[in-house]
């Protein structure tokens, strides 16, 4: 690794606007963006990816491989990134700084604590929790009704045995009542963070946030609790970017965390802008698959920030169709011709979503050293049915040099191509029945929109308030583009079931809870906690 002094003055960067965490991290100060503010943008590139599959289809992966290919070829290039939880990490999921030669580093420290922003996150948060519980018991000068309150506490781990709880339970400790946890990543204020423009921008979102009702059902935020202050100097340093570096030293902003699935899923608004003034391109993720992440970082990312993506490049694998296509977990290594045309039908799908908004498409087929010829040449002819340029993509065993056909192809859709027209696919106008119907009649195929009792009553409450007209956050599965995981491919004519709607008013939209989704993941039967060991010397492996 590079010290990342030099690392930020390669980016153009002065020693005098960074903040050392070590040798090897730094944040971004303030003071950089007045240097930097006027300056032109850089072409803003989005790496998605088809729906997630058991294999992994290396979406992060990609995007660092890919900003290095460009750099190597003589392209300014700053990836942005979002900063992995602790819960996937040791969940399910593992690490998230790529792999093999397309890695970002210090792995280790950015897949553990970091900087540490997500504790300060989780810290703002259950201060919050913390108050409100106090106010209760200090007398309740607001009125609030215990029954009511919707700000749970949250903690930045897996554990489902903490989705429900009852709180002050034994004399002396405040009313009790029904409460829970949520993941750090799916906590408002991490969506507030990721969405803010600055500090003063953070602390007026914070104080906008819903805590609960009053017993006139009228809102009370977390401004009139009086928690906004000190929520805010918890996050006065949360609030800087992070600068870290690829294996070949490009470099990498990676600030926010929220997951796409259940958030917004992409990295902040504060960090991309930093990026689009130090590179000519800029490359950057989303969440999970393109019909969570993409659309969410173009309906709710691009919307409120006044961004406007020049293209995007759709990561797709030959094991993914497969598995989109019917093939078990234990047959995606065999050749498998059906599966694989079957499942091509997924890939069409995200391209054709992908046009709605529009970006012109690059699809990148990540190659595995087992995939066999004759099934890429197939996903290539089927990119080329489509009118969709395409190319293989080897970052992870060859870095830069593995990705050039790719950074080439994507240099030549933005210096060649048709120029993007971008637009969000749903107008603020839209009532948020609308908005939801859109999506998911545009974007996953269903045919229809069932509101269950409770979501009814909390559209009934969100029209009284006058809040009909926000944006709309799904939380749905990433498996599958309806609200059912297991109904894979590109189905059509369901209905997605919308269990509730709850009111992010700091970040500015409503969250659609769909099917099955919940906000605290458990882990699985073979936590990757388990894989995670430390030698004597301190060195930590597993982590991948």
């Amino acid at each position: 690794m590079k010290r990342i002094a030099e690392v930020a003055a390669q980016a153009g960067i002065a020693e005098e606007h960074l903040e050392l965490y070590g040798k090897y991290k730094g944040k971004l100060a303030p003071s950089l963006w007045e240097e930097l503010k006027d300056r032109p943008n850089g072409r803003l590139v989005l790496v998605t990816a088809v729906n997630p599959t058991p294999a992994g289809e290396g979406k992060t992966l990609t995007t660092i491989g890919l900003s290095q290919a460009l750099n190597a070829c003589g392209v300014k290039t700053v990836a942005a990134l979002r900063e992995p939880s602790l819960g996937p990490c040791l969940g399910m999921k593992g690490g998230a700084t790529g792999g093999g030669r397309a890695q970002i580093v210090p792995a280790d420290e950015i897949n553990l604590h970091f900087t540490g922003d997500i504790h300060a996150v989780t810290s703002a948060h259950n201060l919050l929790a913390a108050m409100i519980d106090n106010h209760l018991f200090q007398g309740n000068a607001l009125g609030l009704d215990p029954q009511r309150i919707v700000w749970k506490r949250v903690m930045d781990m897996n554990d489902r045995s903490l989705r429900s709880i009852v709180t002050g339970l034994g004399d002396g400790n405040g009313p009790v009542r029904e409460s829970g946890f949520q993941i750090t990543t799916a906590s408002e204020i991490m969506a507030v963070l990721c969405l803010c423009s600055n500090l003063a921008d953070l602390r007026e979102r914070l104080g906008r946030m819903l805590v609960g009702y009053d017993r006139d059902g009228r809102p009370v935020t977390a401004e009139k609790l009086g928690a906004v202050d000190a929520m805010t100097a918890l996050l006065k340093e949360a609030v800087k970017p992070n600068l870290v570096q690829t294996l070949e030293g490009t470099p990498v902003i990676v600030h926010g965390g929220p997951f796409a699935n259940i958030a917004h899923g992409c990295s902040s608004v504060i960090g991309t802008r930093y990026a689009l003034k130090l590179g000519d391109v800029v490359v950057t993720e989303a969440g999970f698959g393109a019909d969570l992440g993409a659309e969410k970082f173009m309906d709710i990312k691009c919307r409120q920030a006044g961004l406007a993506p020049s293209a995007a490049v759709l990561v797709v694998t030959v094991k993914s169709l497969k598995y989109n296509g019917g093939a078990g977990k234990e047959e995606l290594y065999a050749p498998n011709r059906p599966a694989l045309l079957a499942g091509l039908s997924n890939l069409e799908r995200h391209v054709e979503n992908l046009g709605k908004f529009g970006v012109p498409v690059l699809v990148a087929l990540n190659h595995f050293e087992g995939d066999h010829p004759a099934e890429v040449e197939e996903v290539l002819a089927a990119c080329a049915r489509l009118g969709v340029p395409a190319a293989l993509s080897r970052v992870w065993a060859e870095g830069g040099a593995g990705g050039q056909e790719l950074a080439a192809a994507l240099m030549k859709l933005l210096d060649e191509g048709k120029p993007a027209a971008f637009a969000p696919l749903y107008e603020d106008e839209l009532d948020i029945p609308a908005k939801i119907t859109k999506i998911v009649t545009e974007i996953y195929r269903g045919s229809s929109v069932a509101f269950s009792p409770a979501a009814k009553r909390s559209l009934a409450m969100i029209e009284r308030l006058g809040l009909n007209k926000l944006q709309v956050c799904m939380a749905k599965t990433p498996y599958s583009f309806s609200d059912q995981p297991r109904l894979l491919g590109a189905p059509e004519g369901f209905t997605v079931q919308v269990r509730d709607i709850t009111l992010s008013l700091g970040a500015g939209f409503a969250v659609v809870i769909t099917g099955s989704i919940v906000t605290m993941p458990g882990l699985p039967a073979k936590p990757a906690a388990e894989a995670v060991h430390v030698d004597e010397n301190g060195r930590i492996a597993g982590l991948s």
